[in-house]
């Protein structure tokens, strides 16, 4: 048994959690909803508060992104000028989603985020050739007011919740600005980072992370993102609309659940 900061592991826990560490770094740095599993697994450790799970699931997952991206700015070297704006702004909105996440229950979003996911999934199966190649809408100052007004709203969602945010990055890069899946992809991955970092700059003074868990899965993200990243710019766009299809089909199915479980309890 270990104790970790008033926290009790034992020996089993701390090999899930970190397997699920490193699951969550490959999907996220694929399609992005690694926190669809890091963060359930976080809360099933006993004595840890929703809180502490989402911050400590934050200083996790800002590793992984911070590989993942650098991993994609070198080999495929995504668009700085939408990925910029959009960084900026969801950054903000992280800050300000972190600052809500203690106030307003998750049970209030999860229908509405369940029938977005659905609609994504629909969606994207009803248009097979989505994202297999770039057609990029808007120029100029106008692509990257979009950009940022996207890199906002998920950016605070992020801060609020957290799991599915790399999904949502993607398809919105896809569907709303015409990138194809790859690029999609590795600009979703920087402004993941800095929707990580928005959060951080709540969570740590507040005192809501767990260092050593968070820290521990952090470098178990290190390498599931390293080896996502890799897989992904080799593979192209193709594998990652099928990683993103299946991810967004699970999520949808964890969350379908969790709001029938919600449903059914309150009865």
């Amino acid at each position: 048994m270990v104790e970790i900061d008033a926290v009790q592991l034992d020996a089993w826990t701390v090999v899930l959690l970190l397997l699920a560490g490193l699951c969550a770094g490959w999907v996220d740095a694929v399609v992005g909803g690694g926190g669809l599993i890091q963060l359930p697994a976080l809360l099933l450790v006993p004595g840890i508060s929703p809180v502490q799970a989402l911050a400590t699931n934050k200083l996790g997952s800002i590793v992984g992104t911070a590989t993942s991206s650098v991993t994609y700015y070198r080999r495929v070297g995504p668009d700085l000028r939408t990925a910029g704006p959009m960084a900026v702004a969801a950054l903000g909105g992280a800050v300000a989603g972190a600052a809500l996440a203690t106030l307003i229950p998750a049970e209030l979003f999860k229908p509405v985020i369940l029938a977005v996911l659905a609609g994504v999934l629909i969606f994207t199966l009803a248009r097979p050739r989505l994202g297999e190649y770039d057609d990029l809408r808007w120029v100029g100052n106008g692509h990257r007011r979009i950009a940022a007004a996207l890199g906002l709203l998920i950016g605070g969602y992020d801060g609020l919740l957290g799991p599915g945010t790399g999904t949502f990055l993607v398809i919105s890069l896809v569907s709303v600005l015409g990138y194809s899946f790859l690029p999609a992809s590795a600009i979703a991955k920087i402004v993941n980072f800095a929707t990580n970092l928005g959060a951080l700059i709540f969570f740590v003074p507040a005192g809501h992370v767990i260092w050593q868990l968070g820290l521990g899965l952090g470098a178990a993200n290190l390498v599931g993102a390293y080896l996502g990243a890799r897989m992904a710019v080799a593979k192209g766009s193709r594998f990652v609309r099928v990683v993103f299809v299946a991810v967004v089909a699970v999520l949808i199915l964890r969350l379908g659940w969790d709001v029938a479980s919600s449903y059914l309890n309150g009865r």
